[in-house]
Protein backbone atom coordinates (compact mmCIF):
# COMPACT_ATOMS: atom_id res chain seq x y z
CA UNK A 1 0.00 0.00 0.00
CA UNK A 2 1.14 3.39 -0.82
CA UNK A 3 0.54 6.25 1.24
CA UNK A 4 0.87 9.69 -0.02
CA UNK A 5 3.14 11.85 2.74
CA UNK A 6 1.13 14.53 4.23
CA UNK A 7 3.47 17.90 4.85
CA UNK A 8 3.25 17.35 8.55
CA UNK A 9 4.69 13.77 7.46
CA UNK A 10 7.43 15.28 4.99
CA UNK A 11 8.82 17.35 7.97
CA UNK A 12 8.93 14.42 10.01
CA UNK A 13 10.92 13.07 7.70
CA UNK A 14 12.81 15.63 7.24
CA UNK A 15 13.96 15.29 10.96
CA UNK A 16 14.38 11.82 10.90
CA UNK A 17 17.08 11.94 7.89
CA UNK A 18 18.93 15.19 9.75
CA UNK A 19 18.80 12.71 12.73
CA UNK A 20 20.31 10.39 10.49
CA UNK A 21 23.16 12.23 8.67
CA UNK A 22 24.35 13.24 12.16
CA UNK A 23 24.43 9.90 13.27
CA UNK A 24 26.37 8.52 10.59
CA UNK A 25 28.78 11.49 11.38
CA UNK A 26 29.37 10.43 14.86
CA UNK A 27 32.48 8.75 16.43
CA UNK A 28 30.50 7.96 19.94
CA UNK A 29 28.71 5.22 19.12
CA UNK A 30 26.38 5.54 22.42
CA UNK A 31 25.96 8.66 20.99
CA UNK A 32 25.30 8.02 17.56
CA UNK A 33 22.54 4.64 18.41
CA UNK A 34 20.48 6.99 20.13
CA UNK A 35 20.06 9.37 17.32
CA UNK A 36 19.30 6.24 15.24
CA UNK A 37 16.90 5.59 17.45
CA UNK A 38 15.14 9.06 18.04
CA UNK A 39 15.00 9.18 13.90
CA UNK A 40 13.13 5.84 13.79
CA UNK A 41 10.58 7.34 16.16
CA UNK A 42 10.24 10.62 13.73
CA UNK A 43 9.93 8.12 10.91
CA UNK A 44 6.78 6.33 12.89
CA UNK A 45 5.74 9.84 13.87
CA UNK A 46 6.00 10.63 9.59
CA UNK A 47 3.67 7.54 8.85
CA UNK A 48 1.16 7.90 11.51
CA UNK A 49 0.92 11.57 10.71
CA UNK A 50 -0.04 11.18 7.07
CA UNK A 51 -2.10 8.31 8.40
CA UNK A 52 -4.41 10.62 10.02
CA UNK A 53 -3.91 13.37 7.95
CA UNK A 54 -5.38 11.64 5.08
CA UNK A 55 -8.12 10.74 6.80
CA UNK A 56 -9.12 13.75 8.17
CA UNK A 57 -10.86 14.91 4.65
CA UNK A 58 -12.51 11.75 4.62
CA UNK A 59 -13.96 11.97 8.15
CA UNK A 60 -15.46 15.74 7.38
CA UNK A 61 -17.33 14.46 3.58
CA UNK A 62 -18.50 11.36 6.34
CA UNK A 63 -20.31 14.00 8.55
CA UNK A 64 -22.25 15.27 5.60
CA UNK A 65 -22.19 18.56 4.43
CA UNK A 66 -21.83 21.41 5.72
CA UNK A 67 -24.06 24.05 6.51
CA UNK A 68 -25.30 26.60 4.41
CA UNK A 69 -25.09 29.74 5.32
CA UNK A 70 -26.44 31.64 2.22
CA UNK A 71 -30.00 30.39 3.04
CA UNK A 72 -29.83 32.37 5.76
CA UNK A 73 -29.70 35.74 3.49
CA UNK A 74 -33.53 35.40 2.78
Amino acid sequence: MTLQMSRRGKQYMETAQSLLRAAMSMTDEVVATRLKLLADDYQRRAEKASSVDAAKPAARSAAGPEYDWSKELV
